[in-house]
């Protein structure tokens, strides 16, 4: 059977156009943090525990990473959510990201793994007022939404830097990592800022990997290092913090890396650097 011509057309072009791959994710504008070295004046700040997940953005209808791509929750957890947007963290509890991480990536989600995670939430992206007033206001939207695994994050007042370093010690006594500190009279803005501050015993940073340098010994075979380069263009070696999983399977050339550090040299370079994680999805 011929089809007529306006039909052929219309055809071609719905097929064309179902086949367009979808847009690529872009990163969100979302408001990073910088880091505590003694410059906060304690008294200012709303403090929290720096919660050990995915950060994720509730857009009103979907879960999205930090670089913009959707999480597959299941239908039930996000079942009751408020209609405004919300920036928070997946979670599930101290030292168990990677855990959280596979059952956050998985396309088909898994209920009974979902059924361990929360959405723990810091802040009302776009909403009027200071960050005390949006705290509060989170808390009453939490409160009412009544969901069980929707929870806002505890801010507290700690007045002195005594006091905040004695609050850090005892966060990762307990396993976390350590602490976030947001300017009470902050409205809201996004990039990174120094309105909110992280607060940690070990500094941490981002390199992405150029090299794989082979590994001797006991790694014959598998990976001996990471070759990284920073965004001011820092390069160096990343060789410890890699399991042997990570090391026969090693982060790809061109991904995003997570590392921790004590200090910088005066070169600039980290100084007992070790490899963290791959960044967030």
């Amino acid at each position: 059977m011929r089809l007529k011509p306006m039909v052929r057309a219309l055809m071609l072009a719905a097929m064309a156009s179902a086949a367009l791959p979808l847009p690529a994710a872009e990163p969100l504008p979302l408001l990073l943090a910088e880091t505590e070295q003694g410059q906060a004046d304690v008294a200012l700040y709303l403090v929290s525990e720096k919660i050990d997940g995915v950060r994720t953005f509730w857009d009103g209808h979907l879960l999205r990473t930090r670089n913009g791509n959707t999480i597959n929750a299941p239908a039930w957890f996000i079942e009751g959510f408020p209609t405004q947007a919300l920036d928070g963290e997946l979670w599930i509890g101290r030292g168990q990201f990677e855990r959280l991480s596979g059952t956050v990536r998985q396309q088909t989600p898994d209920d009974a793994a979902w059924r361990e995670v929360r959405y723990l939430l810091f802040e009302l992206p776009q909403a009027p007022g200071t960050f005390r007033e949006r705290a509060e206001s989170l808390r009453s939207l939490v409160a009412s939404a009544a969901v069980p695994w929707l929870k806002a994050v505890e801010q507290v007042e700690l007045g002195n830097r005594k006091a905040l370093t004695r609050r850090l010690d005892e966060i990762v006594r307990l396993g976390g990592e350590g602490l976030m500190l947001h300017r009470a009279d902050a409205l809201y803005t996004t990039g990174r800022s120094d309105v909110l501050l992280k607060m940690k015993l070990w500094h941490d940073a981002e390199a992405t990997v150029i090299g794989h340098q082979p590994g001797k010994g006991k790694y014959a075979g598998m990976l001996g290092a990471l070759q990284v380069r920073t965004a001011d263009g820092t390069e160096f070696m990343l060789g410890t913090g890699l399991t042997e999983a990570d090391r026969r399977n090693p982060p790809p050339v061109g991904s995003i890396v997570t590392f921790r550090y004590r200090e910088l040299t005066s070169r600039g370079i980290p100084r007992f650097a070790s490899f963290h994680r791959v960044h967030d999805i």
